[in-house]
């Protein structure tokens, strides 16, 4: 394996990897914040760095569209989104994990209307979880450029062949410069196997897809597809493990940060985890029993590694970067509902903070970190905590 390292903004390492993925076709809508990959590989494919037929679509809708057509042809797929054109999406992402077609997809996560705005959150991801696509979390540029070398070998693979979906926090990632590790083409060609789908669309073959079921059936395809869904994190961890032996790079369902025997324990996801590890280092320093839990797949959840993860601890608090309206927290949610399975049940917080782009420092999550103890003190788990909001 050879590998150079270049500083690149993350969306163009999320390109060079769609590039290095050789993939055959390419259909988006630009959308902030994610216009810059798609302009990137417009302007490989425009060059002749890459051979892929490029469709400059009208809508979001029509970008999904076309790529379930050419996934079912037999065609390596690629776009991206974010917020509203996620959103814009929805009716043909259903129909992608329903058909089980591997389309691979960056989301540049972003906060949703109204009001507008173009800033970071996770509110695009948490609404679009239950939709049947493997989805995984990354926190900077390298861990965008490796996830997408990964989720064509996931997606592809035989006993998967179901969508992927990677979450690169927009704007705190997506426009960052970086130094990032980019593989050479031969080492990504041997570790990405081509794509071979088993019952391609074709003429001279006729195959049915999307076909309407009566109500004797839809319950029983639905549990297909959970099961499928359900099973793959058997092939994501296997895939982690390989991409860890060529790069020495490792990635976990679960991943812990000083959190060994620790009685409180924060969760976080994509980028403002490495804020917390900031402050993890601060509170130990201090001689607290404080650890960090990062959640890197979402879907399917990975209830068996949370469990390990956590099990020592006395208290969990959860930052969520979306707010469900009129309910808890979408991960706390997760959370709560996974561990109420176990005969230990520690106290459990949930934090709703970073909404719209709004930056948690490493201070800020010592300050939530404090608020939700003194809230377990006092008996008060149940609440919600806005954290940083002006009332």
């Amino acid at each position: 394996m050879t590998e150079k390292r270049i500083g690149i903004e993350s969306s163009l390492a999320v390109a060079e990897a769609v590039k290095l993925a050789n993939v055959d076709v390419i259909a988006a809508y630009p959308i902030t914040p994610q216009t810059h990959i798609v302009e990137g590989l417009a302007e490989m494919v425009a060059n002749g760095h890459l051979d892929a037929e490029y469709i400059p679509v009208e809508s979001e809708h029509s970008a999904m569209s076309a790529c379930l057509g050419a996934s079912a042809v037999g065609a390596r797929t690629f776009t991206a989104t974010a917020s509203q054109g996620l959103i814009l999406m929805h009716e043909v992402l259903m129909v992608a994990a329903s058909l089980r077609l591997p389309v691979v997809m960056a989301v540049a996560n972003r906060a949703l209307s109204g009001p507008l705005n173009i800033w970071g959150d996770h509110s695009d991801a948490m609404i679009t979880r239950d939709a049947g696509w493997i989805q995984i979390f990354v926190e900077n540029g390298q861990q965008a450029f490796d996830m997408i070398l990964c989720a064509y070998r996931i997606a592809e693979h035989k006993d998967v062949l179901l969508p992927a979906l990677i979450n690169i926090d927009g704007f705190h990632v997506t426009h960052v410069i970086e130094p990032v590790h980019i593989l050479d083409q031969k080492t990504v060609d041997e570790f990405i196997p081509p794509y071979v789908y088993p019952n391609p669309l074709d003429p001279d073959k006729p195959v049915t897809m999307g076909c309407f079921a009566m109500p004797n059936l839809y319950m029983e395809t639905r549990k297909s597809l959970d099961n499928a869904l359900r099973q793959s994190k058997k092939i994501i961890i296997e895939t982690w493990n390989k991409f860890s032996e060529i790069t020495g790079r490792h990635y976990y369902p679960v991943e812990k940060y000083k959190s060994e025997n620790t009685d409180t324990i924060l969760i976080t996801m994509g980028s403002y985890s490495e804020n917390a590890m900031l402050a993890i280092d601060e509170l130990q320093d201090e001689g607290k029993s404080v650890g960090l839990v990062r959640l890197r797949l979402w879907r399917p959840f990975p209830s068996e590694e949370l469990f390990e993860a956590v099990k020592s601890a006395e208290n969990i608090i959860v930052l969520d970067r979306a707010i469900s309206l009129g309910g808890p927290g979408p991960v706390c949610s997760e959370i709560k509902s996974a561990m109420y399975t176990r005969n230990k049940k520690p106290n459990i917080i949930s934090v709703i903070g970073g909404l719209g782009g709004r930056d948690i420092s490493p201070e800020d999550f010592k300050s939530i970190i404090d608020i939700g103890l003194e809230k377990i003190k006092v008996g008060k788990t149940e609440q919600m905590i806005m954290f940083g909001v002006r009332e």
